[in-house]
């Protein structure tokens, strides 16, 4: 039992680390009485560097059963974010006339949407070692 909490230690502290440091910083910042605003702001740019929130999701997926069901359904909406800036993107291109350039745009962004999906796949089926 000792061995495989030390194994998981050893293999994700640079995610434990990056999740601590990250969740410091807002306490620290909500502690000193900065703008929410600014500490959130400050929170995704750290996180977006170091990949904090992949790590974070690394972790919570690690719970059984629960973990995985949980990064699944908080991913999703990156999918309808970029999906939903595509079409608002493309109104106001063919408002200005640039149908061409929409109807390249809005296919890079389906193939985009596609490899990402694909990705996943892959990602799932094949083995890491």
């Amino acid at each position: 039992m000792w061995s495989q909490i030390k194994d998981f230690f050893r293999i994700y502290w640079r995610s434990i680390a990056i999740v601590s440091a990250l969740a410091a910083l807002v306490a620290v910042g909500l502690l000193l009485k900065i703008d929410a605003k600014i500490v959130a702001l400050i929170a995704l740019v750290v996180g977006f560097v170091t990949n904090g929130f992949v790590a974070l999701a690394t972790l919570i997926s690690l719970v059984p059963l629960v973990g995985p069901l949980l990064v699944k359904v908080l991913s999703l909406p990156i999918f309808w974010l970029l999906n939903t800036t595509g079409y608002f993107a493309s109104l106001l291109a063919i408002k200005k006339g640039f149908r061409t350039e929409v109807i390249n745009n809005r296919l890079l962004t389906i193939m985009l949407l596609i490899g990402i999906v694909i990705g996943y796949v892959l990602g799932n089926f094949l083995p890491l070692n």
